[in-house]
């Protein structure tokens, strides 16, 4: 299976993501559209990740249009997908739906809660990483799969090969140090009044890649 993952901004990497895919012997290609302007081709794609980054779904550029048109096409063609943060905002806007401000913006960790049992095994109640001011609304199509106490639209699961998450499940330790580092400041005005530090000093719950990996596993089977 080629792995096709859209990287949107230096310090937000696949993380857990491509240990999956080395577990299963998967080959990753690493896209960043935002600075080469290319992207894969529906031809070339088992499988697509977009991960999240500082832009919008709404910002008027070419390269953000373009992922929309493979998405579109991964759509139709029934290929597995799944987006985070940014990421499931593209692909919510691509289904015709609108993403705008979040009611609360969600810099830090703040649980999130398990919506329905389509996914096996998933606990009812996680920690997750939350880095992100604007909202996706749930698709007709999809069903709703996590929700916050700040922000009801979380996560979304569709036809058993999307899924979407306004949070983080793919950042390991090294990877938190490095989203913090370089874009801590982004915590400023929070609702969920956490310090940089206090973000980058929390322990990754080690269940969260074990998540990953479900959800992902759930998307291939």
């Amino acid at each position: 299976m080629r792995i096709n993952i859209l990287q949107h901004t230096p310090n937000e990497g696949p993380g857990a993501i491509k240990d999956w895919a080395h577990l299963h012997g998967y080959e990753i290609y690493v896209y960043h559209p935002y600075v080469f302007g290319i992207l894969p081709s529906a031809q070339e794609t088992d499988m697509l990740v977009i991960l999240g980054g500082p832009m919008s779904p709404n910002d008027d550029l070419d390269w953000i249009k373009k992922e929309r048109d493979l998405i579109k096409q991964l759509l139709k063609d029934d290929i597995p997908m799944f987006g985070a943060c940014y990421g499931a905002q593209q692909i919510t806007k691509t289904l015709g739906y609108p993403v705008g401000k979040s009611p609360a913006k969600e810099v830090g960790w703040a649980p999130v809660y398990l919506q329905t049992h389509e996914i096996p095994e998933i606990p009812e109640k996680l920690m997750a990483l939350h880095w992100h001011e604007e909202m996706f609304e749930i698709p007709k199509e999809a069903e709703l799969l996590f929700s916050s106490d700040l922000l009801k639209n979380q996560g979304f699961v569709m036809n058993h090969r999307v899924i979407g998450l306004q949070f983080h499940f793919e950042p390991q330790e090294d990877d938190l140090k490095e989203i913090v580092v370089n874009d801590g400041s982004y915590a400023a005005d929070s609702e969920l009044n956490q310090t940089p530090k206090e973000i980058m000093d929390y322990k990754v719950p080690e269940e969260n890649k074990i998540v990953m990996f479900k959800l992902l596993d759930y998307i291939t089977e």
